[in-house]
């Protein structure tokens, strides 16, 4: 890498937005990486030689790396205290990036206080050193992972072995010629570092065939008709893991508040509805304890008002564990469900109101009520969560609050009313999200607290706006509508189908991401134009993140057990003995799954047959999905 008077030139430096133009390197054009590499260079990632090259099979050292790293990853906290390497005196250039990425945890050193700054660093561990940059949950057989993914698994060395287990199932490690050829002791080029941080950095131009255990299927991904509604939702989940008492939620006005910085000040008239999703922990027996979550009610007008319950449904962690299920199960009578979001939005679906909830409230003029007091007890060493979905009208204005208080008895409306006027936020508080304009990486989406606009998105899903029909795709062929797709995850399509929030506090989401408790009303009236008999199959399928086309869809093989989705969908079609059926299947799907066919019918030439799919996006789920139509 070239070297001036003051530093050495970074692989890659912080980002900055110069005026002029950036020209491709001279010698990167034929480069398998070439993609990856000018994008980098677009976004003012990576600099190459005063000649316009990049030398993209040059080596990378150890020192060049902690400044990838530092640029990379500039909000990385620090973790330890400096120490001084006896081989990186202050006079090298690299002195400050070494011992500030040593403080973050990106890399140690050697025995005797050595850091070896200008040795060639080896693939195993710039690629253990990116995926603790991420910080990737730690992996329990990583030696088991290794070996499924790479023939030459044996020659990684152990100090390696978990971070790049851990890349691997998030699909950061790229391996070019052969995806099966780790290469761990070879030095790594750096052509190959800047595939590996464009994998780490989200940016979707490495070719997919050489990412390690992705499957490329070419799949046409269109955009997904329809939108949501206007209705809005008092939108509860942050703090998700709710340490302190106080309030999760107020829609109140902030006069007379002590907090009012606590209050957003909305008042609901008509069709609303409540989403809610909170946790609580005791690590040890000084934490037991029951927090109460509180719902309260109050009427700001002259006049009484009837609130309404249409729907509603609550359930705790502990009524609705989360197990091991097949990814598809009959759930006719709504007895299957992996976790409280699974189990609530299910009994919605179902039009279910818990006796739990009243069928209406009164609320005299000026008054406050309770419309939930739902206990979240705690045992160490445990967690609870309490999920909870409601579906209300409301004839007249009011406000809302969701708060939460420890007591071993129910709270009265005078308590919840006192942690109101004189309560603050409830703790702990999320990361705060990073804004999305322009984007960066790392991303925090963070979770959501405030009034979101939308609580369904209905579909008629045609050919186009002038028909009312879905022509089945040809014999082996397949096309896909992405589902809860949010910014910076479109799969190529750049529709975001996530809720904007006309009312938030500061430290949570700037949109409702994934849309927990939105209901999807989905019809396919799918149609077979050709002269020979079709077997159409309709299937929700787990693709990976990716916005490299809309002529592909990635997936991960082999499977991982990593669930990111798991729910019921509601399926209306008439069978190929012309019999109306009504399923209710629960579906469980993990990151990268294909997922199996949710009904398959047989069409005979020129026959139109409709297919409807109804499901509220659980929480608990982590998009994109996809709906995908595909002709066997």
């Amino acid at each position: 890498m070239a070297i001036n008077k003051f530093k050495k030139l970074s692989f890659i430096i912080c980002l900055t937005f110069l005026p002029s133009p950036v020209f491709a390197f001279n010698d990167t054009p034929n480069y398998w990486g070439n993609a990856c590499i000018q994008v980098l260079k677009e976004r003012k990632l990576l600099t190459g030689y005063p000649d316009g090259s990049f030398r993209p099979d040059g080596t990378v050292t150890r020192a060049e790396a902690a400044v990838l790293m530092l640029n990379a990853f500039p909000d990385a906290a620090i973790k330890r205290n400096r120490i001084n390497f006896r081989d990186v005196p202050s006079s090298f250039w690299g002195y400050n990036a070494i011992n500030l990425a040593y403080q973050k945890g990106f890399f140690s050193g050697y025995p005797g206080n050595i850091f070896q700054p200008n040795q060639k660093i080896p693939r195993a561990q710039i690629i253990g050193v990116i995926s603790g940059g991420k910080n990737y949950s730690s992996v329990s057989n990583p030696g088991e992972v290794l070996k499924r993914y790479f023939d030459d698994f044996s020659q990684v060395p152990n100090y390696a072995q978990n971070s790049i287990a851990a890349g691997t199932l998030n699909s950061i490690v790229v391996n070019y010629p052969d995806v099966k050829k780790l290469r761990p002791l070879q030095p790594v080029t750096r052509g190959e570092v800047a595939a590996l941080m464009c994998r780490a950095l989200n940016i979707y131009a490495v070719p997919p065939e050489y990412i390690a255990g992705v499957e490329v299927k070419p799949q046409e991904v269109r955009s997904l008709p329809g939108n949501l509604d206007n209705i809005p939702t008092f939108n509860s989940n942050s703090p998700e893991l709710v340490t302190t008492d106080g309030i999760l939620l107020s829609t109140f006005s902030p006069d007379g508040k002590q907090v009012k910085d606590a209050h957003l000040n909305y008042a609901f008239q008509g069709r609303f509805d409540i989403f809610s999703h909170h946790i609580v922990r005791a690590e040890n027996s000084s934490q037991n304890r029951t927090v109460y979550q509180g719902i309260i009610v109050y009427n700001p007008g002259n006049e009484p008002v009837t609130l309404q319950v249409l729907n509603a449904a609550s359930y705790l962690t502990r009524e609705a564990p989360f197990i091991n299920l097949p990814d598809i199960v009959d759930n006719s009578q709504g007895t299957v469900y992996a976790g409280p979001g699974s189990r609530t939005m299910s009994d919605v679906l179902r039009g279910v109101r818990q006796g739990i909830f009243p069928t209406r409230l009164v609320i005299e003029p000026g008054k406050t009520a309770i419309l939930a007091n739902l206990p979240i007890s705690v045992q160490a060493p445990s967690s609870n969560g309490r999920t909870v979905m409601m579906r209300l009208t409301s004839d007249r204005p009011i406000f809302m609050a969701n708060l939460a208080m420890t007591s071993a008895t129910p709270p009265t409306v005078t308590a919840w009313e006192r942690l109101l006027n004189t309560g603050s936020l409830a703790g702990k508080r999320d990361p705060i999200p990073t804004p999305l304009d322009p984007p960066r990486e790392p991303t925090v989406f963070s979770r959501v607290a405030g009034v979101s606009q939308g609580t369904r998105w209905q579909a008629n899903i045609t050919d186009n706006q002038n028909v009312n029909y879905l022509t089945l795709p040809s014999p082996g062929n397949s096309f896909s509508y992405p589902l809860g797709t949010v910014h910076l995850i479109t799969l190529s399509t750049g529709q975001i189908q996530s809720a904007k929030m006309l009312k938030r506090y500061p430290d949570t989401a700037y949109f409702a991401h994934s849309n927990y408790g939105v209901e999807y009303n989905l019809t396919l009236p799918l149609f077979n134009s050709s002269n020979q008999v079709r077997n159409v199959t309709v299937s929700i399928q787990t693709p990976l993140k990716d916005e490299g086309g809309t002529d592909r869809l990635l997936f991960l093989k082999p499977p991982v057990e990593q669930v990111f989705f798991r729910g019921t969908v509601r399926l209306r079609y008439q069978d190929d003995q012309g019999v109306e059926q009504m399923r209710y299947v629960h579906l469980v799907q993990r990151r990268g799954q294909p997922g199996d066919g949710l009904v398959t019918l047989k069409l005979a030439p020129g026959e139109k047959r409709q297919v409807q799919l109804d499901f509220l996006y659980p929480p608990d789920s982590t998009p994109p999905q996809v709906l995908t139509v595909k002709t066997n």
